[in-house]
């Protein structure tokens, strides 16, 4: 769909005047310019041109109360003073997927004093060695580059400035955390080892008891075997010896009658 299109479709039967928000991405500009989009817009806030083919931004209407511009996925190589000059309350820019090469081609942005964030993914000019602090230092007024925070960057760089102070402390607190464990771990373990030794003496304590236990009960159980035993016996002796008078007394009986059959003859 062509941009001018893309527009009256956007408007929904508004008047241009009334859109604070306006989304074009995806859709397609004749001539590598921004088609269809002129200052009656005076009210617009964030406008949205994604991968629309854009070559050049030098037709871009005056747009006051602009805030956020998306121009990412475009062949924009350079042209940016026309930002600059048409865009004077910009606060969000996002230039990435272009064809910005050098430093020097974002240096029109320095007008933009309410600019706070940039972004230039994917730009051939983020390959630059000590890009993201020369885009600070030329534009101060930045608060984010692709996302990182300018403060963090200053607080890196203090980093890097006492970085070998800072790595031997940590690599002491290391070695000391490490010993600390392993002290730890030490004990843990002799802690460990006499818990063991007590569980297997309590064991073979136990075992003795039980052993003892059992020896007494076999010994009362021999005492009480022995004592029926005994009384066994006595009554069998017993018992023998009333058989024994008993036949005693039958004899005798036995010869007395004898005697009076004699004396009666």
């Amino acid at each position: 769909m062509l941009m001018v299109n893309r527009i009256h479709l956007e408007l929904r039967n508004k008047t241009p005047s009334e859109v604070r928000e306006l989304l074009l991405d995806n859709c397609r500009s004749a001539d590598g310019n921004t088609d269809g989009l002129t200052d009656e817009f005076v009210n617009l806030v964030s406008l949205s041109l994604i991968d629309v083919g854009l070559s050049s931004i030098s037709n871009i209407p005056r747009l006051e109360k602009l805030k956020k511009l998306e121009l990412s996925d475009n062949n924009i190589s350079g042209g940016l003073e026309v930002i600059a000059q048409k865009l004077p309350n910009l606060t969000h820019l996002n230039l990435s997927g272009n064809k910005l090469k050098e430093i020097g081609s974002l240096e029109p942005l320095k007008k933009l004093k309410h600019l706070k964030s940039l972004d230039l993914f994917k730009c051939e000019v983020t390959s630059m060695t000590d890009y993201k602090a020369s885009v600070f230092k030329l534009l101060p007024q930045l608060t984010y580059l692709d996302g990182f925070d300018k403060n963090e960057e200053a607080s890196d760089s203090d980093v890097e400035v006492d970085g070998e102070g800072i790595d031997d402390d940590d690599d002491e607190e290391g070695e000391d955390e490490e010993d600390e464990d392993g002290e730890d771990d030490d004990l843990d373990e002799e802690d460990d080892d006499e818990e063991d030794e007590e569980e297997v003496e309590g064991e073979e304590d136990d075992e003795e008891v039980s052993g003892e236990d059992e020896e007494e009960d076999y010994g009362l159980d021999g005492e009480v075997d022995d004592e029926e035993e005994d009384e066994e016996e006595d009554d069998e002796d017993a018992a023998a010896a009333a058989g024994k008078g008993e036949k005693r007394k039958r004899e005798a009986d036995e010869e007395d009658e004898d005697d009076d059959d004699e004396d009666d003859d």
